[in-house]
């Protein structure tokens, strides 16, 4: 470009410089037709190279060097030439309406689609994807995490009902009639019990006692006195133990109708446990002050500080962010791709953002265009002014050179012929 500006200048003084040479030359000749028809067009094409140099010097600096007025017009206007070229910009050429008109034409989610998977199987990618989830893992604080997962816990529970959570415990325990079970469990448990000679000895001396104890009037009174002194504890112990072992052994048989009825009691109990509304308060306080009096946090904190050491080594393992991220993140973009309503909110999303963002900051592109500005001197300015469009303001002097030579030629061929 400094070359083109300097042949241009060179062409422009070799221009002037021929037309003052060429006057010079001519006047010893204008007697003659000939001569006096070459200075005619030097003289004019001197005049008009020297006019245009004026007026093209002029609009940049004082010719010469003299403040002539009305010279050095680009300098002494600079703000109304900013203002200018700033409002130009704003409200002719980048307008809010022109930017906002170009942008929505454009498929910004798609094009963004289109980036990313191109990008997913990048080596470059991979390993940002790990770095972030790296960095994202270890930002977490476990310590600040865990009062708020508590929190959250024990309001969870206190929300519960115990009666109805009880209550669905129970009836998921009936349909597989597991109080069969625990009943048969009973029974054997106390069979087991029952046999041993010291439950004997121990039923023996409870009967005695109960009878010794027993008040009664009359005859029943010496009856019972009489019994009780003609009996010993070890001969009630070796009538109940058989008498209560016979009786386990005979509800612990799937068709005894005792057993039956002792179960379809039980069953009824059970089933409405949550309509008994003294054990759903009692259940519910016991609940509520279990919550109350339980401190987590600690415990809390130690598995999150295990669950983040484990998810920093897996972010570390390619094999996993390739198997699972990845995928995970392909198959999201791929859902994405193929639902046109989603692709429609996200693409009305994008522009909604971008067009609020050009609307907030359109007139920064004008402060950043007199930003620039501001920071040369005038010197710069010109000179770069001077470099963009000087080769065509340096084609004027020659043109002017020129054109005032013909000018000239044509003037001088009329006052002869006149």
């Amino acid at each position: 470009m400094e070359k083109k500006e300097k042949k241009s200048k060179y062409f422009a003084k070799i221009s002037l410089g021929v037309m003052g040479a060429g006057f010079l030359g001519s006047i010893p000749f204008q007697d003659s037709f000939v001569g006096e028809l070459m200075q005619g067009g030097f003289e004019a094409g001197l005049v008009g190279g020297l006019a245009d140099w004026f007026a093209v010097t002029a609009l940049f600096r004082h010719p010469l060097g003299i403040p002539i007025p009305h010279t050095a017009l680009l300098p002494k206007n600079r703000d109304r030439m900013m203002k200018a070229i700033v409002s130009m910009l704003e409200n002719d050429w980048l307008t809010k309406e022109s930017i906002q008109g170009k942008i929505q034409q454009i498929q910004i989610t798609e094009k963004l689609i289109q980036m990313a998977e191109k990008e997913l199987d990048s080596d470059t990618f991979h390993k940002a994807v790990g770095n972030f989830l790296n960095q994202a893992i270890r930002y977490i604080q476990p310590e600040k995490l865990a009062p708020y997962i508590e929190k959250e816990l024990k309001a969870y529970l206190r929300s519960l009902d115990a009666a109805g959570f009880l209550q669905s415990l129970i009836n998921k325990a009936l349909d597989r009639n597991l109080q069969d079970r625990a009943f048969d469990y009973i029974l054997a448990e106390t069979e087991k019990w029952m046999v041993k000679e010291d439950t004997k000895r121990k039923i023996g001396k409870i009967a005695k006692q109960l009878l010794d104890n027993t008040e009664a009037d009359g005859f029943i009174k010496m009856a019972l006195q009489s019994f009780s002194n003609f009996i010993s504890e070890e001969k009630l112990g070796n009538i109940l133990q058989p008498f209560f072992l016979k009786r386990i052994i005979l509800l612990q048989e799937a068709d005894n109708p005792y057993r039956h009825l002792i179960l379809n009691r039980i069953r009824t109990e059970l089933e409405n446990v949550q309509d008994r509304e003294n054990l759903a308060v009692e259940l519910n306080e016991w609940k509520d002050n279990m919550v109350d009096s339980w401190s987590p946090a600690d415990q809390i904190t130690n598995i999150l500080g295990q669950v983040q050491k484990k998810l920093l080594l897996l972010s570390q393992d390619e094999e996993f962010v390739d198997e699972y991220v990845i995928s995970f993140i392909r198959d999201l973009i791929e859902r994405t791709k193929n639902d046109p309503e989603k692709m429609s909110s996200i693409e009305r999303w994008l522009q909604l953002q971008i067009s609020t963002l050009i609307e907030s900051n359109h007139s920064r592109i004008g402060n950043l265009v007199k930003e620039n500005l501001d920071k040369l001197d005038n010197e710069t300015l010109i000179d770069m002014m001077e470099n963009n469009v000087g080769k065509e303001l340096q084609w004027i002097r020659v043109n002017g050179a020129i054109c005032g030579f013909l000018i000239g030629l044509v003037l001088t061929t009329f006052k002869a012929l006149i």
